[in-house]
């Protein structure tokens, strides 16, 4: 028998699916997982229960009649047919029409969690650290097969090299991840080295990222005294952790773009800040110089040595007027001596005795000016240019009134 294609076998069973009368019309009941809205309108999800998921698509024209909006954990009944995608021989339900039964138990579980530590505190803007602007070691706690560590190492290490990773391998997922976590999280906020922790995982289903919506990683996350980010699945996938963290990241790319500035960019921005502070520096000493220039010649004007200077010029001119009244105050005085040596002259009894006349002296030595002054038998001095003569009073003749005035 000759050997069949890929291709004929995948449309071979194609249409064995299509001629199946259950499953060319099933209604299928699960919650959703790993919703995935395509832009151009096509929906893509799977269906999950206890045991196993199925994946589904339902095309635009289908989604735009039935009107029911579906999110991760929803519970729902699909109304379609299963059949193979002959590019990668997968089979998929395609969905014509969806019944909403309300929230999944995995959706349920999380909103009943979310509330009760959003009650607690946990999520409070308030108890959120700030994010180191420039941190210079950062704590991953990742899967070391990833894609979530390889885009962080790589991202962070072409925006800013300078930059240390030590990587915490930890499950993401399966019975051990909790403890695993919670491992890598509590080692590296013990060490003093490290400035921000990173907790990463790359995109999956919601069970399979409900691993970080544990109660006990989410009050690990918020006793960590180290800032952190949480970068749990795509940009649509949110879960306990991100809650509680610092800050949520939409996907570990972006989380090595929150977490280091670009280095470019930032010089830059540092090249910048130079360039405006010397061009301001500049522009106020231009501004100022004339106004320094008069403050320089206050200064000048009121230093000391100046008032020094004014106040020796001052010191001269009042010495000089000093000296000037001194000199005519002394010759005031000269000339009154003068007059005075002249009066005393004239005044001078010896001046008189030169000219030959005496100077009657009484006992006591007084100058005798009148014949009243003296009585008979007083001893009296007659003072003459070359001596004295002793004599005695023998007789007084006193002239009358009007003789010693003069008058007749």
């Amino acid at each position: 028998m000759k050997p069949l294609g890929v291709t004929e076998v995948n449309t071979y069973i194609k249409k064995i699916f299509a001629g199946d009368m259950l499953l060319s019309n099933i209604d299928v009941e699960g919650e959703v997982s790993n919703y995935r809205p395509h832009h151009s309108g096509h929906l893509y999800f799977s269906l999950k229960d206890e045991m196993g998921r199925i994946k589904c698509v339902m095309f635009k024209s289908y989604a735009e009649r039935c009107g029911v909006q579906i999110v991760e954990g929803q519970n729902i009944i699909v109304k379609g047919y299963i059949s193979v995608y002959e590019k990668n021989g997968e089979y998929q339900l395609y969905v014509r029409d969806i019944i909403d039964r309300g929230v999944g138990q995995l959706y349920r579980q999380f909103e009943k969690l979310k509330l009760k530590l959003e009650l607690e505190g946990l999520f409070a803007e308030e108890s959120k650290k700030p994010i180191p602007t420039i941190p210079k070691k950062i704590g991953l706690v990742t899967s070391s097969t990833g894609a979530a560590v390889r885009d962080i190492v790589t991202i962070t290490k072409r925006r800013f090299p300078p930059c240390n990773i030590l990587i915490f391998p930890s499950l993401v997922q399966g019975e051990n991840a909790v403890s695993s976590i919670i491992e890598g999280l509590i080692y590296l906020d013990k060490r003093e080295d490290i400035d921000l922790i990173i907790l990463a995982r790359g995109g999956g289903s919601i069970d399979e990222l409900f691993v970080f919506n544990d109660e006990q990683i989410a009050r690990t996350i918020f006793q960590l005294t180290t800032p952190i980010i949480s970068a749990i699945g795509h940009e649509t996938d949110f879960t306990i952790s991100d809650f509680v963290a610092d800050l949520r990241a939409p996907t570990p790319s972006a989380a090595a773009e929150l977490a280091v500035p670009n280095m470019m960019s930032l010089k830059k921005i540092l090249d910048g800040k130079y360039r405006n502070i010397i061009g301001e520096y500049r522009r106020l000493i231009k501004e100022n110089s004339s106004e320094l220039e008069m403050l320089y010649k206050s200064i000048q004007y009121n230093s000391p040595e100046y008032d020094v200077r004014n106040k020796a010029q001052e010191l001269d001119l009042i010495f000089k007027e000093l000296h000037r009244s001194m000199e005519d105050i002394l010759y005031e005085k000269y000339n009154q001596l003068s007059n005075l040596e002249k009066n005393l002259q004239l005044l001078n009894p010896i001046i008189s005795l030169e000219k030959g006349n005496g100077i009657l002296l009484n006992d006591k030595g007084l100058l005798i000016s009148s014949a009243m002054d003296v009585k008979i038998e007083d001893e009296i001095k007659i003072l003459l240019r070359d001596g004295w003569i002793d004599v005695v009073v023998k007789d007084i003749n006193i002239k009358e009134e009007d003789e010693r005035h003069g008058t007749q």
